[in-house]
């Protein structure tokens, strides 16, 4: 059932978009620590989880913060917590420990130009580090990447959702020019913060019970192996039922070119005014990056000619569409490093030379 939305629309831009999404998701808890290009959405959060009732905390550090994040989990709470590139490598480990102990969370990760400190330029460079997780373990994370500042409200609602209905950390993955436009978004209806009590598996303390943990270490022959690979059934499950994707002239298409988030905005515009001479170009945009949608790819790439990658990055996704479509002499690459945006100009030059 799709969750309603008001008539009304209001102007935000991506980072408060997420923020106001949170609040409306029912998010209980939010733990941040300041970072450029994401500062704008702990500002945010720091007033409406306030007006709320809700618990706001600027950590001392991105480690104590998804300590927090946790923490709050643990209790059956709906928590969040966002950052920006080098802010999300610190939270790794803690990811790793939500994964391992299989409870829900949200990470959003405003992405910046890096490596390193990099700069506070828009960037896509973080795709490996979110769907091959980033920290220690077998595990994976669901990674929505929204390409406006309707989807960042959308997506951060259905991650609350997944993390739930999965019991895992979920990533939100934008990046500093989405983040900080502006643009017209239709809010949804308001949930109150869900209860511990709806939880089963939350830990509430043992008044009237037997008492239980939730843990991440095994120690015992093959426990952890075991509970592995009830992980793997989950991820499995995941891979089947949760695969989102947006294609638009792909069917027919000469030329599919596959982007996602900042970068599919610029590949639309340039798909768009060269399908009206005639071209037969198609785009392909993945929305869950993790799970990939690697079986529609192939299947619409059989007939396609040629596809062209687009990134802000050297190539990230790039592997998971060779390892999809399978015919790497199809495969072209256009891509921007350190913060750099493609113009439409450049994607028309990349089109037509891949059309020859």
């Amino acid at each position: 059932m799709k969750k309603q939305k008001s008539k009304k629309v209001h102007l935000m831009t991506g980072n408060e978009a997420v923020g106001e999404a949170a609040v409306r998701a029912g998010c209980g808890l939010y733990a941040g620590y300041p970072i450029t290009p994401q500062n704008e959405l702990t500002a945010f959060m720091s007033k409406r989880m306030t007006e709320k009732g809700r618990a706001f905390i600027q950590s001392e550090s991105e480690l104590a913060a998804i300590s927090m994040v946790f923490g709050a989990s643990v209790a059956g709470v709906r928590t969040m917590t966002s950052s920006s590139s080098p802010g999300i490598s610190l939270k790794q480990e803690g990811i790793s420990y939500l994964a391992g102990c299989k409870l829900p969370a949200v990470i959003v990760n405003v992405m910046r130009g890096g490596p390193g400190l990099g700069n506070i330029a828009p960037s896509q460079a973080d795709y490996f580090q979110a769907t091959k997780g980033g920290g220690h373990g077998d595990y994976r994370m669901i990674v929505l990447a929204p390409s406006s500042a309707q989807e960042s409200m959308d997506f951060t609602i259905s991650s609350f959702d997944l993390a739930d209905k999965y019991r895992m950390p979920v990533m939100v993955l934008t990046d500093g020019m989405l983040g900080q436009m502006m643009e017209p978004v239709r809010l949804p209806v308001m949930q109150q913060p869900s209860s511990a009590n709806q939880k089963p598996w939350a830990l509430t303390g043992a008044k009237g019970r037997n008492p239980r943990f939730i843990k991440s270490l095994f120690l015992k022959p093959g426990e952890l192996e075991g509970f592995n690979k009830l992980l793997q059934r989950t991820y499995k499950e995941i891979e089947k039922k949760e695969v989102r994707y947006e294609a638009l002239g792909c069917s027919r298409a000469e030329l599919i070119v596959v982007a996602y988030g900042s970068a599919s905005r610029i590949a639309r515009a340039s798909v768009k005014d060269l399908r009206k001479n005639k071209k037969h170009i198609g785009l392909f945009r993945p929305i869950t990056l993790w799970p990939f949608p690697e079986k529609v790819l192939k299947r619409l790439t059989k007939k396609a000619k040629k596809v062209l990658v687009v990134e802000m990055s050297s190539g990230q996704m790039l592997e998971d569409v060779r390892l999809a479509v399978g015919d790497d002499s199809k495969i072209s690459f256009y891509g921007r490093m350190g913060g750099g945006i493609p113009a439409k100009e450049e994607i028309d030059k990349e089109i037509l030379k891949c059309l020859r």
